[in-house]
């Protein structure tokens, strides 16, 4: 290995090696690495160690401890606590204390097949093991537990009754019961089994009477002529050809650095903005700004996500798996707004202007529905224009429903290694008007048209140099507001 690979990772880790760990005591020697941590090292120099650990934390414990589970409070909150501490289920137990940051490797499991793959070789608990242990008896070290409050979690499972009603209740209950045997963990079940229990005993006539439950008694509900618009632009994509366009942001810096523009843009076109610099401030130091602290969030969730190549080459194999992979990245994605329910889907009907978007008690139904025509397309851009479409007009979530449905959008083009989309600011008229034209006069004709017009313009934001990439954005108007601007490129 050369020491200008080394060089081009911000980490870099100890190694068994022997040339490997030749190459990194010359670079110490030179100045040019420093030991921030046991068995890390980083070729930033600048930066305070503990920014630079936050950055890169989940690959670090990805790579250095390969099968570990994000689990316990760590699952639901996809975050060190705000003291520092984050859990992981591991072969064995240790505290490892990092610049900034507290892991406990909790001795348990390994990951099992509900799991899911995060960062590198790391794994989030699934929704039932996340029950689990945090059913168990949690130890408080200086205040902190492993275990969210049995409160928090009973609120939890009463937003599952309000958004899935008591089958998903029951759904996860099944996969806690299987589960609880795999994971030794039966006297955590009996737990989890009384407070479900207690819920669904003491609001019965809610469950049974609500149009929810009456709905699901019938057969789940769909929305009739969003099928039919769904239906429209399937047909019209069929219909076309789309050039390939393969990514070019091969290598992590460049995907990342494209990643940062994609979470700016689809932040800003919803009302979170920031200027460059303290957006790049907040990526690069996973620090909130004081003064923004949701608003920060907003941008560090959506790039959490985006800057996942793993996470981002994820798409539905299912009907069940797409309500799962839309509530997992809406509950990372708005972690920090807990008044908007993360991962729930709606519990009362949301409108943009005069366009009222799918009914709640309708929207898993036509999500499934939806899905059945989404299989039927092949090219990606194909399925990539289709899932923003059905995404952003279901509007399944209380808020985020914009920022969701372009991930959607882009991880249908990064799993099949094409060039991902970004809606510039200077863009948004175009793009929203473009939206309106087929749910309101059901011309899919002006969608497709902007979307081809706006990948061929994301096609050329290549490289990992950040300044050269927002050179770039700003020769072609993308940070433009004002209406009389437009894209050039």
């Amino acid at each position: 290995m050369e020491k200008d690979n080394l060089l081009n990772h911000e980490i870099v880790f100890a190694s068994s090696d022997k040339n490997v760990s030749k190459l990194i005591t010359s670079l110490k020697k030179e100045n040019r690495i420093v030991k921030i941590a046991p068995k890390i090292y980083t070729t930033n120099l600048n930066d305070k160690p503990e920014n630079i650990i936050r950055r890169n934390l989940f690959y670090i414990l990805g790579t250095l401890y390969p099968n570990a589970v994000l689990s316990y409070r760590s699952a639901f909150e996809c975050r060190p606590t705000s003291d520092g501490h984050l859990y992981l289920s591991y072969g064995y137990a240790k505290k490892i204390s990092l610049p900034g940051i507290t892991v406990h490797l909790l001795e348990g499991s390994e990951p099992v097949s509900e799991d899911y793959p995060f960062m590198g070789g790391l794994f989030i608990a699934c929704s039932a093991r996340a029950y689990l242990e945090n059913f168990s008896q949690g130890y408080t070290n200086n205040g902190v537990s492993k275990c969210l409050p049995q409160e928090v979690l009973e609120e939890k499972l009463e937003k599952i009754i309000q958004s899935g009603g008591e089958e998903e209740l029951n759904l996860l209950r099944d996969t806690a019961r299987k589960l609880s045997k795999q994971l030794d963990m039966t006297s955590e079940f009996k737990k989890l089994d009384s407070v479900i229990g207690a819920l669904l005993a003491t609001k019965p006539s809610k469950i049974l009477t609500s149009g929810i439950a009456l709905s699901r008694a019938l057969g789940e509900p769909f929305d009739g002529n969003r099928l039919r618009l769904f239906e429209i632009l399937a047909s019209a994509l069929r219909e076309k050809h789309f050039e390939d366009m393969p990514d070019k942001n091969t290598d992590d810096s460049a995907y990342c650095n494209f990643a940062f523009f994609e979470s700016y843009f689809s932040n800003y076109i919803e009302g979170t903005e920031f200027e460059i610099d303290d957006a790049r401030q907040i990526i690069e130091t996973l620090t909130p700004l004081p003064a923004r602290n949701a608003d920060s969030h907003d941008v560090l969730g959506t790039y959490y996500i985006v800057s996942n190549r793993r996470e981002m080459s994820v798409t539905p194999t299912s009907e069940q798996d797409l309500i799962d992979i839309l509530q997992r990245r809406h509950r990372i994605m708005m972690t920090a707004r807990p008044e908007t329910n993360p991962g729930m889907f709606k519990t009362k009907n949301n409108k943009a202007g005069e366009t009222h978007f799918v009914d709640f008690q309708y929207v898993k139904g036509t999500l499934k529905k939806g899905y059945e025509i989404y299989r039927s397309l092949n090219n990606p851009f194909a399925k990539a224009v289709f899932m923003l479409f059905m995404t952003s007009e279901v509007h399944p979530f209380s808020d985020g429903n914009g920022r969701i449905s372009r991930i959607m959008m882009n991880a249908e083009l990064s799993a099949a290694g094409q060039s991902k989309i970004i809606i510039p600011t200077v863009f948004r008229t175009d793009y929203l008007a473009a939206l309106r034209q087929l749910t309101r006069r059901d011309n899919p004709e002006k969608l497709i048209h902007a979307m081809e017009k706006v990948r061929k313009f994301s096609a050329l934001i290549t490289g990992g140099n950040f300044m050269e990439v927002k050179d770039f954005l700003q020769k072609s108007n993308a940070f433009e507001t004002d209406d009389d601007c437009i894209l050039k490129f």
